[in-house]
C-alpha cells in the first residue's frame, strides 16, 4: 500500500527502526524534546505510519466486512498527546479508515468502546487506540490497541510495526493525502460518559439497586494529574460519597505533583498523607490511564501489590469459592498460603507482564480450569466479569461495592470491612528488588545476545543450589528461577526487554535477605559480564 505521511520533519529513514519502539504489547517512544541524550523517536510522521499500519492490519481482520469500520481514539495528559492525536487521526485516514475521537480518556474506557453497542456515541468501534506511555515521564508516549477480542498481543504489534516501516518508505505526494483524507470522516463524541455510567450501574447493582449506596462515605482520589480525575465527580459523588481532599484531578503533563504509578513510594505516600489528613474512610489512587489502581484504608494502611492481590482475592473467592487466582511470578510465598490455606483458593504463579498473567488465565479456563481473577503486583488487575479487561477503575469498583454490601447489610462503616479480609496474610519484613544488568559489549558474550548470556547465568544459578540442603527450588515456576530458604525466597529471571537481570528477595529479617543474597552473589561470581554492584551493597551491609 502506498501512503502520504505529514509534512512534519521527517527523520532520516536509516535512523527508523520501527521495532525498537516495541515493548511487549504496547509500542513506547519519546515524543517530545527536552531530556538530554533522549532524542524523539515518536515524531508525527512515525505515529501516522503506525496508525496507518494499525488500519491496514485492522481492514485484513475484518476483511469480510462490507461497511467502513471506525476506530475510536482517545490519550491521557501527557503533553504530546494532542499532536499524536491529530498524526493518529491522519494515519487512519490513508487507511480509509472513520475516526472517533474521545479526548481525554483511560486505556480501560478505549478497550470498553469496542464492546458498547450504542450508535448515537458511535459504538461499538471496530478497533480502538490508546494513546499512552503509562506511567514514564513527561517526553515518552506510546500506543495501545485494542479490539472486541482484547488487547493487541507481541505477535500483533510487531506485525503492525513491520507494516509501518513499509509504509514510512512509500512517502507519496500530498495529492494522495488529501485523497484518502477527503473519504475519511473524523468526529468527536463523549464516550467518557457511557464508561462512567457503568460503573456507577454496577455499585449500585451491587447494593440491590440503591440509588446512593456510598452515602456518608468520605473517599479520597489521587489520579497524580493523569486521566484518572473523573473517578471523583463522575463515579463517587453519584453514589453519595464525600470526596473532598481529592487531589491532582487536573490533568497536567508534566506530573508536576508525583509520578502517577501505585508503586511508586512517593505517590503511595501522597494518597496516605490525604487520607489521614481528611481522616477519610479510604483513599484511591489510579496510574496516569487508570489501568492500574491501589487503595489506603481509614488508617494508612496500603493495599497494593501483595496485599491488594490478597483482597481482591478475597473478595472474588466469596463470590466463585475455589476459583484459580494467577498472578505474576514476583508475589510472595505468603500470598500463596493465604489464597489457598484461608481462602480455599487456588494460587497459579506465572510470569512478569500483565498481558501474559490474563492470557494465562484464559487459557486455565479455555482448558476447564475456572479462573476469576489476573492480577500482577504491579496493579493491573483483570476480571472474567468484565471482559478480562486490565481496568484500575474496576478494580475500585470491586473493592467499593464491598463496603456498599457492608453498609446495606448493616455490617458497619469505614474501610475496616476491607481490612479484615486480608488479615492472616503473612507479609515479609524485607523485600528488595535488585537490578544485575548485563554489559552487552563485554568479551564474555563472544558477540552473542545477551539473552543467551542471561539464560546461562541462570542454568549455573540452578545448578549451584541443587547441592545445598539449606534451599529448596521451587517445583513449579515458569519464570527465572525461585527458591525458598532462611525463611524467605528468591526470584532471579531475565527482564522481558532489557539486559538485566531482576533479582527479588523477601525475607523475615535483614540478615535472612544477605543470606539470600550471599547464596545468587556466589553462584554468580564467575560472570563478568554481570553488574553485581547492587548485590554487593546488600551482601557488605550487615
Amino acid at each position: 500500500m502506498e501512503a502520504a505521511l505529514s509534512s512534519a520533519t521527517v527523520p532520516s529513514l536509516d535512523k527508523i527502526d520501527f521495532l525498537k519502539l516495541q515493548n511487549g504489547s504496547d509500542i513506547r517512544g519519546v515524543a517530545v524534546t527536552g531530556v538530554e541524550g533522549e532524542p524523539v523517536s515518536l515524531p508525527e510522521p512515525v505515529t501516522e505510519a503506525i496508525a496507518a499500519a494499525f488500519g491496514q492490519w485492522l481492514s485484513h481482520k475484518k476483511k469480510d466486512e462490507s461497511r467502513r469500520l471506525r476506530v475510536s481514539v482517545g490519550h491521557d495528559s501527557r503533553i504530546s498527546a494532542q499532536t499524536l492525536l491529530e498524526a493518529v487521526s491522519r494515519g487512519l485516514g490513508i487507511s480509509g479508515l472513520d475516526v472517533v475521537q474521545f479526548g481525554l480518556a483511560s486505556t480501560p474506557a478505549m478497550f470498553n468502546s469496542t464492546l458498547t453497542e450504542d450508535e448515537s456515541f458511535l459504538c461499538p468501534a471496530d478497533g480502538a487506540i490508546m494513546i499512552t506511555a503509562s506511567h514514564l515521564p513527561y517526553n515518552r508516549n506510546g500506543f495501545k490497541f485494542f479490539t472486541s477480542d482484547g488487547g493487541l498481543g507481541k505477535v500483533d504489534i510487531k506485525n503492525i510495526l513491520e507494516r509501518a516501516a513499509d509504509i514510512y518508505k512509500n512517502v507519496s505526494d500530498e495529492n494522495l493525502r488529501k485523497s484518502q483524507r477527503e473519504i475519511s470522516s473524523i468526529k468527536k463524541v463523549d464516550y467518557m460518559s457511557v464508561y462512567t455510567s457503568g460503573l456507577v450501574k454496577a455499585v449500585r447493582r451491587a447494593a440491590g439497586d440503591l440509588e446512593k449506596p456510598l452515602e456518608g462515605f468520605h473517599i479520597v482520589v489521587d489520579a497524580g494529574n493523569g486521566a484518572g480525575g473523573f473517578f471523583a465527580a463522575k463515579v463517587l459523588e453519584p453514589l453519595g460519597a464525600i470526596t473532598s481532599g481529592s487531589q491532582f484531578l487536573d490533568p497536567d503533563g508534566m506530573f508536576p505533583n508525583h509520578i502517577p504509578n501505585p508503586e511508586d513510594k512517593s505517590a503511595m505516600e501522597a494518597i496516605t498523607k490525604a487520607v489521614l489528613d481528611n481522616k477519610a474512610d479510604l483513599g484511591i489512587i489510579f496510574d496516569t490511564d487508570v489501568d492500574r489502581s491501589a487503595a489506603v484504608d481509614s488508617t494508612g494502611r496500603e493495599f497494593n501489590r501483595n496485599r491488594l492481590i490478597a483482597l481482591l482475592s478475597a473478595i472474588v473467592l466469596e463470590e466463585h469459592p475455589g476459583t484459580t487466582i494467577v498472578t505474576d511470578s514476583v508475589t510472595s510465598d505468603g500470598l500463596t498460603s493465604f489464597i489457598e490455606k484461608k481462602l480455599g483458593g487456588k494460587h497459579h504463579r506465572f510470569k512478569r507482564g500483565y498481558k501474559n498473567v490474563i492470557d494465562e488465565a484464559i487459557r486455565l479456563n479455555s482448558i476447564g480450569e475456572e479462573s476469576h481473577l489476573a492480577i500482577e503486583t504491579s496493579g493491573h488487575g483483570a476480571l472474567k466479569e468484565n471482559h478480562w479487561l486490565d481496568d484500575g477503575a474496576y478494580l475500585m469498583v470491586k473493592i467499593l461495592n464491598k463496603l456498599a454490601v457492608a453498609r446495606a447489610a448493616g455490617k458497619g462503616s469505614g474501610s475496616k470491612v476491607l481490612t479484615d479480609l486480608v488479615e492472616g496474610l503473612e507479609e515479609p519484613r524485607v523485600a528488595l528488588e535488585l537490578r544485575l544488568k548485563i554489559d552487552k559489549n563485554h568479551p564474555d558474550l563472544e558477540g552473542r545476545d545477551f539473552r543467551e548470556y542471561g539464560e546461562k547465568v541462570l542454568q549455573h544459578v540452578t545448578n549451584s543450589i541443587e547441592t545445598n540442603p539449606s534451599l529448596k527450588r521451587a517445583p513449579v515456576n515458569y519464570e527465572g528461577i525461585r527458591v525458598s530458604g532462611f525463611g524467605g525466597w528468591f526470584l532471579l529471571r531475565l527482564s522481558l526487554h532489557d539486559p538485566v537481570l531482576p533479582l527479588n528477595i523477601e525475607a523475615q529479617s535483614e540478615d535472612d535477605a544477605v543470606k539470600l543474597g550471599l547464596v545468587v552473589a556466589s553462584a554468580v561470581k564467575e560472570f563478568n559480564a554481570l553488574d553485581t554492584s547492587a548485590l554487593s551493597n546488600l551482601t557488605h551491609s550487615s
